[in-house]
């Protein structure tokens, strides 16, 4: 498996799929989560775990995105956090595949 689809596994179980697949969640929350996943797939594993960084940074889009995350009941980026900072760290970038 790719580094790329190791991340993208990882987020797709955690914090993508229950979205998507819940006849609960709100379209426009299906919606950010497409866009997310179309974005992540623009970039490699460094790209991907730097999106994912700048996603926890707090942007003003990025905290509205995850109030309405946390407001529907789902996971957001920053329950996942901490086993995707053990999991994805530098020392796993730079290992070969």
């Amino acid at each position: 498996m790719t580094k790329e689809k190791e991340i993208f596994e990882f987020l797709n179980n955690r914090v993508f799929n229950p979205i998507l697949t819940s006849p609960k969640a709100s379209d426009s929350l299906k919606q950010g989560i497409r866009l997310t996943i179309m974005r992540l797939n623009e970039r490699d594993a460094k790209g991907m775990v730097s999106y994912f960084w700048s996603a926890m940074a707090g942007t003003e889009k990025s905290n509205k995105f995850a109030k309405k995350m946390r407001a529907e009941g789902f996971l957001r980026f920053e329950e996942v956090f901490e086993e995707f900072r053990e999991r994805f760290d530098e020392k796993w970038l730079r290992k070969k595949s």
